[in-house]
């Protein structure tokens, strides 16, 4: 395949903006517009970067991962007024009004947007359009065929890696660094040997979905496909990359897929409110940084890269994403903030968007890296690092 030399792109989410559940739920589009003015008062986001998804509701890619009565119940519910019947059936299919996942008008048309978004981006990188496509708005990895999860409705990525097996018989390795297990994705591609899911997060022993153990290593065909790497409370940045560099170092030296796709849920951090992962920004300088290389390496730079969790609005997604997105794109500020020990001040002029829920200018972050060394030590970082290599040597014993 040829690739073409034209820069990243960047999957405009004006459409995906309209997955929103209401102003109190912590999965809020706010993250993106935050991000979107991060990166613009930077300069490194602007109109060529662009990408527009197409408007048309992805049905065939719909029913390629979602059972049909699911799809069915979902667009009843997105009705400004369901059917009593339909409100009667929400809670059977993860939907119910005083849920994680509650149904909200427009959401069928809503989460299809962000499934169209996720579907461009792996267009625009198997086509050979561009080598790197990020999506922010997708990453809702709970979503299952048969009912909502996890403030996800329409599972987007697994939509994206099915397609794109399909289309290209391309062999997909997915990442997932969500603090919260990719139980959805996980569980579409069980069985299949095309597809390589890979999860760190937080130990389900302790945090929803409860999934994601060592343990689940894949079935039948696709056996030694899956890869999990649950890591325990307050797991701190050194521990963490351990662990994650490891095992995608190994991941690709055995499956060799044609393709990235990466799902960047940035609620590992220590201020994050729904997890006990301990880690700060470093991490998602270098999460970005190494699957970049890997992927110049062993995928011609095919990259697909997509959005996730993260509930602390302010302080960290946008700085997350940012970085995310700056690696994507090799910008030169990455050589400023790499030489600085907390990666240079952030813009004067960010953020611009009003909110009631916005932190005084104190609470703001000042940089685009975290002073770690100010914090608490973790009392017990010795033990929480020695059973997460444990953990880590029984999720590989199974690999090449």
């Amino acid at each position: 395949m040829t690739l073409h030399a034209s820069g990243p792109l960047w999957i405009d989410c004006s459409s995906s903006k309209r997955y929103r559940f209401h102003d109190d739920h912590p999965f809020h589009p706010i993250r993106l517009r935050l991000t979107e003015e991060l990166l613009a008062a930077c300069g490194a986001l602007n109109e060529s970067h662009l990408l527009k998804p197409g408007l048309a509701v992805p049905m065939e890619e719909l029913r390629g991962i979602h059972r049909a009565d699911y799809l069915q119940i979902v667009q009843e519910l997105s009705e400004d007024e369901p059917s009593q019947e339909a409100i009667d059936q929400a809670a059977r299919y993860g939907l119910e009004a005083d849920g994680d996942t509650p149904y909200f008008p427009g959401m069928h048309e809503a989460s299809a947007a962000v499934v169209q978004g996720s579907l461009a981006a792996a267009e625009a990188v198997m086509s050979g359009r561009t080598q790197h496509a990020l999506h922010l708005g997708g990453g809702l990895h709970h979503a299952f065929p048969d009912r909502a999860s996890g403030f996800c409705v329409y599972n987007d990525a697994a939509a994206a890696i099915r397609w794109m097996n399909k289309r290209y018989g391309a062999k997909v390795l997915y990442i997932d660094t969500d603090v919260h297990h990719g139980d959805g994705v996980q569980w579409c591609f069980y069985t299949d040997p095309d597809v390589f899911t890979f999860s760190i997060h937080e130990t389900g022993k302790f945090l929803f979905p409860g999934t994601g153990f060592a343990s689940e290593r894949g079935a039948s065909s696709g056996y030694g496909t899956c890869l999990n790497v649950p890591l325990e409370p307050y797991t701190e940045d050194e521990s963490w990359l351990a662990c994650f560099s490891e095992s995608l170092e190994r991941i690709l030296k055995s499956f060799k897929p044609d393709v990235i796709v990466s799902q960047h849920g940035c609620d590992a951090h220590a201020l994050d409110p729904l997890a006990h992962i301990h880690c700060s920004m470093k991490i998602y300088r270098e999460i970005p940084k190494l699957i970049h290389r890997l992927a110049h390496e062993y995928t011609e730079g095919r990259w697909v890269a997509i959005g996730g969790g993260g509930y602390e609005h302010w302080q960290v997604v946008p700085r997350a994403w940012a970085l995310l997105w700056l690696e994507m794109s090799d910008h030169p500020l990455l050589a400023q903030i790499d030489a600085s020990p907390l990666g240079g001040p952030l813009p004067a002029s960010w953020p611009q968007t009003a909110s009631t829920r916005r932190p005084s200018p104190s609470e703001l972050p000042a940089n685009w890296l975290d002073d770690s060394s100010s914090w608490t030590p973790m009392p017990r970082r010795s033990e929480i690092t020695a059973k997460n290599k444990e953990v880590l040597e029984v999720a590989l014993q199974h690999l090449g």
